[in-house]
């Protein structure tokens, strides 16, 4: 039997989405919150920038890493519930924070944990089902992070209201530690050398010149991953952290013990939207849909930059979770399907680490911008590119059923 298809590597599907939602849940107590404690402890849209703009880059360079380990490694979930409990066992910290620069270093800890973690994760998930249901497994799993999304900032608008700031980030340690424990019992390895052994075993013959040279042809990556790699890369330089909505939002009048409902405004759409596109896209063109996702993500910012009220901005947080929706699952799927099985990890790392990279910039951009220009112009400047990238995604004219190296 494929790998593929094993009873226990499908249990994956849900293993993780449960680990995802309570990670997913301990992630926003604080994330949400965050800005106004980092104004408590007198950092402004500088640090905020740098702070994101660092921890963006170790996640940067740590996904590149666990990418081409993940096509080296026939164990991956040790290295996937080490990133889970590390990232588990930093944030509470943030309780104790008396400066900006601790704040950096537990969301430096945090990131590096969560770049480590990624690439085999999603390998795993690839290989838990067929590849007719990649769209709708990663929707799935999204679906069940962006509820965890949900109960985070209730649990925090709950604890902000009673026992004040600092004990949401200690609070977010119980999600944490069940997250640990499900991940560490729950998931399975999906033994993705058996299907290579059950070759070998079938034919125990030497590789002939031509198969050798085929499976050389399998390591390298098509022209159709660089091409969308491209484009989600521009975009990515114009989408900075969303602590940057949330600051703009409190500087427009909303209060700062509203911002977990800002989180929760948009976790709502992006939950009950994320399966249902997974599920479509495996039917459509996935190009199609997350261009239109980057359109939806140029709309909100526009928004935002323009400011017209603060229902306006409420609105527009409704729709950003369907620009979530339609990209984070879809472009997933996408990678995964461009290449080939032996590179699945190498794909997913490269393309985590170019976003990240640009992400990165992102962040140091938004908050420089908005530091000398004001506080709508990086704003302006996230929707432009995001409908270049939205075109250029579209330009893609590579159909999905002539992309290559989808074994």
């Amino acid at each position: 039997m494929s790998p593929e298809r094993e009873p226990s590597a499908s249990r994956n599907i849900y293993v993780f989405g449960v680990t995802s939602f309570l990670n997913d849940t301990a992630t926003e107590m604080a994330y949400w919150v965050l800005p106004a404690f980092l104004a408590s402890l007198g950092a402004g849209p500088a640090q905020l920038g740098l702070i994101e703009g660092i921890a963006e880059s170790v996640a940067s360079f740590a996904k590149l890493f666990s990418g081409y380990l993940t096509d080296h490694i026939d164990r991956r979930k040790p290295v996937v519930v080490a990133g889970y409990a590390v990232a588990n066992a930093v944030k509470p910290l943030i309780a104790v924070a008396t400066s900006w620069v601790h704040i950096l270093l537990i969301r430096f800890a945090d990131r590096l944990a969560k770049g480590v973690r990624g690439a085999p994760r999603d390998v795993m998930v690839a290989e838990s089902v067929p590849k007719s249901r990649l769209g709708s497994a990663y929707g799935l799993i999204q679906s069940m992070d962006s509820a965890g999304a949900i109960a985070g900032p209730l649990t925090a608008l709950v604890l902000l209201s009673r026992f004040g700031i600092r004990s949401v980030f200690w609070a977010a340690a119980v999600p944490g530690a069940l997250c640990v424990l499900v991940a560490l019992f729950g998931i399975r390895e999906t033994k993705h050398s058996q299907g290579k052994d059950k070759l070998d075993r079938e034919a125990p013959k030497a590789p002939s010149d031509r198969e050798k040279a085929g499976r050389k042809e399998t390591i390298k990556l098509p022209a159709s991953f660089y091409f969308v790699l491209v484009a989600v890369t521009l975009f990515s330089l114009g989408n900075s952290s969303d602590m940057f909505l949330v600051l703009r939002a409190q500087s427009l009048g909303i209060r700062i013990s509203l911002a977990p409902l800002l989180g929760l405004v948009f976790n709502i759409t992006y939950t009950l939207a994320s399966w249902p596109a997974g599920w479509f896209s495996d039917r459509v063109s996935r190009r199609l849909l997350a261009s239109v996702g980057y359109l939806i993500f140029a709309a909100v910012y526009f928004v935002f930059g323009r400011a017209p009220s603060t229902l306006a901005i409420w609105i527009a947080m409704a729709l950003y979770g369907f620009y979530y929706a339609l990209t984070q699952p879809v472009l997933k799927a996408l990678v995964v399907e461009s290449v080939g099985r032996d590179v699945r990890g190498r794909a997913l790392g490269i393309y985590f680490f170019a976003t990240s990279v640009a992400t990165l910039a992102a962040s140091l951009i938004t908050g420089q911008l908005w530091k000398h220009f004001g506080a709508a112009i990086p704003f302006y400047v996230s929707a432009g590119l995001a409908l270049i990238a939205a075109g250029l995604l579209l330009g893609v004219n590579v159909s999905r059923d002539a992309l290559p190296n989808r074994s």
